[in-house]
């Protein structure tokens, strides 16, 4: 490849969008079947214009399409972890996630 085809496929591989780094909080209220699911993201730097969201999820299964359309994936052990953690504790944290502005709006993450 020449240089100016490394330069622009280098330009199409980069982000539009800075990506904020944060990780989701589950949290679950009840038990069984008639639990219900909180999940919230929190930004590592805090941008003072938009705050955390809570989104719920009035299920198990709600919550893992949630989940899904955020982009989680269920292949990584930190996530499968963070899962059995819900079921046992009560809650734990999904870390290491990189989102940007337009994508935790969308998702419904933080308030506009």
């Amino acid at each position: 490849m020449s240089p100016t085809q490394l330069g622009a496929a280098a330009t199409q591989l980069s982000p539009s969008q800075p990506k904020t780094r944060g990780f989701l909080r589950i949290a679950r209220h009840g038990v069984g079947p008639g639990a219900m699911y909180v999940i919230t993201y929190h930004r590592l730097e805090q941008a003072e214009a938009s705050h955390p969201r809570p989104v719920a999820a009035e299920s198990a299964q709600a919550l893992i399409e949630l989940l899904e359309r955020i982009g989680i994936d269920f292949r990584l052990s930190e996530v499968r972890g963070a899962l059995e953690d819900v079921l046992r504790f009560g809650s734990a944290n999904i870390p290491d996630l990189w989102l940007s502005d337009e994508e935790m709006i969308e998702k419904g993450l933080v308030e506009g």
